[in-house]
């Protein structure tokens, strides 16, 4: 296979995920104890992608600091910046200009916000056997009520693209990957709001172009709310999903330079614990995402939960499905529960927030 030419689309504002999100692009999260885009770019080395671009536009100037020239990578990375947003038709088309491929090569385009297991080098071998328009990705999920659902003919050909309906047709869905011939996303106008699922796929379906759906059951995870983005980094922590980006070996928990865990606290369930952030004695957390230099103190409790850069979770608080921001302090004796999120910089008193009716 010729060495492959991708787009990675990195421009969206991740508001779900706030406050996470309000200083650092969801794509650049500390996932598993690296920015989440690191797993992405890892794996599209290993599947023969050697070039990408990247489609930038929220905070569009904190990438390249990070991944810089990509020779970190074996890659070779370039930066495109939307300077309004144009929808995924147009970023694709705007970062397009920085391609290098001819008009008939496959180029892979990679969404900044999903983890997935499945055979891109399958996958792009498919667009090329078949000399399709478009090959997609198509993920295959329990309840496809809450997506829009892609259709297939028994050769493989998508036939429609349906939004979100209680009485879906099939249970496969756009999994965000999907191979262009070059010259089809040139045809996508220039400088303009386009969305390729509203848009662009249905108008190939019509003009009777090759449209292909590529569908798996491997691991696939959207991770733009909070509970996804832990569950993510859990899963690549306790290597329910290989990434070659993982900067230690999976198992119960993955401790980061200069970390300190007392030996008298439970850490476990695929929990990051950051450089320099500090587990007192007697704290337990499980499948949770501890970031630099943050502290959970003596008899703390926290489960599925994400605590922010600096923050501070004090002596014998409960945290469960719970995001603290940067910097937060979350004083002593309070419960943090239900999806419950504190911004950055702001400080809980002690026992200010209770679920449960003991003194």
């Amino acid at each position: 296979m010729p060495d492959l030419e991708a787009i990675l689309l990195v421009g969206g504002q991740g508001t779900r995920l706030r406050p996470l999100t309000l200083g650092t692009p969801k794509p650049l999260l500390p996932t598993a104890g690296v920015p989440f885009l690191a797993h992405q770019l890892a794996r599209a080395r290993s599947f023969g992608v050697r070039r990408i671009v990247f489609a930038t536009s929220y905070k569009a100037s904190m990438f390249q600091p990070v991944f810089g020239d990509g020779a970190a990578f074996g890659l070779s990375l370039e930066y495109i910046t939307e300077e309004t947003p144009l929808g995924t038709g147009g970023a694709i088309r705007n970062a397009a200009e920085a391609l290098t491929s001819g008009p008939d090569d496959p180029v892979l385009i990679l969404n900044g916000d999903i983890l997935s297991g499945h055979d891109i080098e399958h996958q792009v071998r498919m667009h090329l056997a078949q000399r399709a328009a478009v090959t997609l990705h198509l993920t295959e999920v329990d309840d496809p009520t809450r997506f829009g659902c892609v259709p297939t003919d028994e050769t493989g050909r998508v036939t429609a693209f349906l939004e979100k309906t209680p009485n879906p047709v099939t249970n496969r869905i756009n999994a965000g990957c999907y191979v262009f011939t070059r010259s089809v996303i040139d045809s996508i106008p220039k400088d303009q709001i386009v969305s390729v699922e509203r848009e662009t796929f249905p108008g190939l379906i019509e003009s009777g172009q090759l449209v292909l759906g590529y569908a798996d059951r491997t691991y696939w995870l959207d991770v733009g709310t909070p509970a996804a983005f832990v569950q993510g980094s859990r899963d690549l922590v306790l290597g329910r999903l290989h990434s070659p980006a993982l900067p230690g070996p999976t198992g119960e928990y993955l401790a980061l330079a200069g970390a300190r865990i007392s030996p008298e606290a439970k850490v476990r369930g695929g929990t990051v614990v950051g450089a320099r952030a500090v587990v007192e004695a007697g704290a337990s957390v499980v499948g949770s995402v501890l970031i630099d230099d943050c502290v959970v103190e003596a008899g703390a409790s926290v489960t599925d939960s994400v605590v922010g850069k600096g923050a501070r979770v004090c002596v014998g608080t409960v945290m469960r499905d719970a995001v603290i921001g940067d910097g937060a302090i979350v004083g002593a004796g309070n419960e943090l529960q239900h999806g419950v999120r504190i911004w950055p910089g702001i400080e809980l008193p002690e026992r200010a927030m209770r679920y449960s009716s003991d003194v």
